[in-house]
C-alpha cells in the first residue's frame, strides 16, 4: 500500500519539474535569429532585446541592415535537432504534454499542469498586444486569473475546453490576416491537448509577426537617423586612431577610378560604378566591407541582366523572335528563370548550354505553330556558337550589352530620383532592371552619405601628392547628395 502511494506521489514530484519554453523567465522567452550582418555568427535575441535595439540604435550593423534592406525580417530561433539544446527541448516538450494528458485522464483529474499552462499563456499575451490595449489585457488577466482557475479546479467545475475556446477567440481577434487560417484550424481539433499545442504554435507565429511589425514600424526612424549615427561612429574612430591606421584598399580603389575623370564627383561616380565589376585580384575597400556581400550580389544581378539581354539579342537573329513581340517577351521570361541562380563564374558554362537549348526549342515551337520550316542544322550551329561565346565577357554581343548597362548605371547614378529608360536590348527585362538599379542607387547613396566627405579628403590628398600645384578644393557636387535624400531610405 505504501509502495502504491509512493508511486502516486512520484508523478506529482515530476509535475513541478516539467516546464514549457513559453514561461515568462528570460531564458525561456521566444527568441529570434538576428542574421549575420558582418561575418560574425547569427545572434539570438529576445523580444525585449529587439525592442531595445530598435529604440536605441546601439547595434550599428542592425541599423545599417534595416535602413538598406526593405525585406529584412527576423526569423524564429530553433536549435538544431541533433544539438544538445535541440534534444533537450524535444524531450522536455514531449514530457510536458505527456504529463498534461496523464493528469487530465486521472480520476479525478489533476489540473496542476493545466493551470501552469494557462498561466504561461496569460503571461505571453502582452508580447502580442500593444501596451495601450489595456482593455484586452484586463480581460485576459481577469479570465486567466490563476487563483480563480484553482478555485474552479478544487470545486470540480474547471472546463479546460472553454479556456481553449476563450484563447482561440482572442487570437482570432488579434492575429494578422495571414494567420486567420491557422487560428480557424484550431477550432477543428477535437482533442483538447492537441488544441493547446496548436495554440502555442500559433502564438509563436504571432510573436514573430509582432517582432517584425516592430522592425517595420521603426524602419523610417532608423533610415532617417542611421546615416548620422554611422557618420558619428566613423568620426569617433578617426579621432581615436588618427595617424595610426589607414585604408589602403579604399585609397587604391579611389585611385584606380581617376582614369578619365576631371573632378571628385566624376571619380566617385566611376568608383562606385566599378563595384559592379570589381577585380578579383584587388582587395575590397575596407570602408565598404559591411556591404561587400550586398555589392557582390548586385554585381551578379547586373551580370545576369547583361547575359539575358545578350541572349535575346542573339535570338532576334531569327525573324519569328524579332518580328513577334509576344514571342520575344515569352522567351525573355524563360531565359530570366534559367539564369536567376547564377552567382559564380563556374556556373555559367552549364547555364549557357541550358539557355541555348531553351532558345532552340522555343524558336522551333514558334515556327511549328505557324507552320514554318524549323531551324536548319547550320542555323542551330550558328546560334549555338554565338551563345557559347557569351561565357567570355569579351565576346562581342556581351561586351556591347555591358557597355550599354555601364552607360545606364552612369546616368542613373547622376539622376535625381528618376530612373532613366532601359537601354537598347534591355526593355524586355524592365522590371528587374528597375529593381536592380533602385537597390544599387540606395546602397551607393547610403555609403556616400556616410563616407563621402572622407572619400573627398582622400582624393584631395592623392591629388596634392601627385600635383602639388593643383587646386585641391574640388569636392563632390550635390548630385550624389541629392540622390541620398531620395534613395537612402528604403
Amino acid at each position: 500500500m505504501e509502495a502504491k502511494d509512493n508511486n502516486k506521489e512520484q508523478p506529482q514530484q515530476s509535475d513541478n519539474e516539467i516546464r514549457t519554453d513559453s514561461e515568462s523567465s528570460t531564458d525561456s522567452m521566444m527568441r529570434f535569429v538576428l542574421p549575420s550582418l558582418d561575418g560574425s555568427p547569427p545572434k539570438v535575441v529576445t523580444m525585449d532585446e529587439v525592442a531595445g535595439m530598435l529604440k536605441n540604435l546601439k547595434n550599428m550593423e542592425l541599423a545599417h541592415e534595416i535602413a538598406l534592406n526593405p525585406e529584412f525580417k527576423l526569423q524564429p530561433y530553433e536549435p538544431p535537432m541533433n544539438s544538445l539544446e535541440g534534444r533537450i527541448k524535444a524531450m522536455v516538450h514531449k514530457a510536458f504534454w505527456n504529463l498534461l494528458r496523464e493528469q487530465l485522464e486521472r480520476d479525478p483529474p489533476s489540473y496542476d499542469q493545466a493551470i501552469r499552462l494557462l498561466s504561461e499563456i496569460k503571461e505571453d499575451f502582452p508580447q502580442l498586444l500593444s501596451p495601450n490595449n489595456t482593455n484586452a489585457l484586463s480581460r485576459i488577466n481577469a479570465t486567466l486569473d490563476e487563483a480563480l482557475i484553482r478555485q474552479q479546479a478544487e470545486r470540480g467545475t474547471l472546463d479546460f475546453r472553454s479556456y481553449a475556446n476563450f484563447v482561440i477567440n482572442l487570437l482570432a481577434s488579434m492575429c494578422a490576416p495571414a494567420r486567420d487560417e491557422a487560428v480557424a484550424k484550431l477550432r477543428e481539433i477535437d482533442d483538447v491537448i492537441d488544441t493547446f499545442r496548436g495554440i502555442l504554435e500559433v502564438m509563436a507565429l504571432m510573436k514573430l509577426d509582432m517582432a517584425n511589425f516592430m522592425v517595420s514600424a521603426a524602419r523610417n526612424n532608423i533610415a532617417a537617423n542611421s546615416v548620422e549615427y554611422e557618420k558619428q561612429k566613423f568620426s569617433t574612430f578617426l579621432r581615436e586612431y588618427h595617424g595610426t591606421v589607414g585604408f589602403p584598399a579604399t585609397e587604391d580603389w579611389l585611385q584606380r577610378a581617376r582614369a578619365g575623370c576631371n573632378n571628385n564627383e566624376e571619380i566617385l561616380f566611376n568608383a562606385f560604378k566599378q563595384l559592379l565589376n570589381y577585380p578579383a585580384d584587388k582587395e575590397f575597400p575596407e570602408l565598404l566591407r559591411i556591404d561587400k556581400e550586398r555589392f557582390e550580389g548586385l554585381s551578379w544581378r547586373c551580370q545576369r541582366l547583361i547575359l539575358c539581354a545578350a541572349l535575346i539579342s542573339i535570338a532576334q537573329g531569327v525573324p519569328i523572335i524579332s518580328q513577334r513581340r509576344e514571342n520575344r517577351i515569352e522567351l525573355a521570361k524563360q531565359l530570366d528563370i534559367i539564369v536567376q541562380h547564377v552567382k559564380q563564374q563556374d556556373q555559367l558554362s552549364s547555364v549557357i548550354d541550358n539557355c541555348y537549348e531553351q532558345i532552340r526549342s522555343f524558336i522551333n515551337k514558334c515556327l511549328e505553330k505557324e507552320k514554318l520550316p524549323l531551324l536548319s542544322e547550320s542555323q542551330e550551329t550558328q546560334i549555338q556558337s554565338q551563345v557559347k561565346q557569351l561565357i567570355n565577357k569579351s565576346s562581342p554581343v556581351r561586351s556591347l550589352m555591358a557597355n550599354r548597362m555601364d552607360g545606364f548605371v552612369r546616368v542613373a547614378l547622376r539622376s535625381n530620383g528618376n530612373i532613366p529608360p532601359p537601354p537598347a536590348g534591355f526593355a524586355d527585362f524592365g522590371e528587374e532592371l528597375v529593381a536592380f538599379i533602385a537597390s544599387f542607387r540606395r546602397l551607393v547613396s547610403y555609403n556616400h552619405a556616410v563616407f563621402g566627405e572622407y572619400f573627398v579628403q582622400l582624393l584631395n590628398k592623392q591629388r596634392n601628392s601627385a600635383e602639388p600645384t593643383a587646386d585641391a578644393s574640388n569636392s563632390s557636387s550635390n548630385s550624389l547628395s541629392s540622390n541620398v535624400a531620395q534613395t537612402a531610405k528604403p
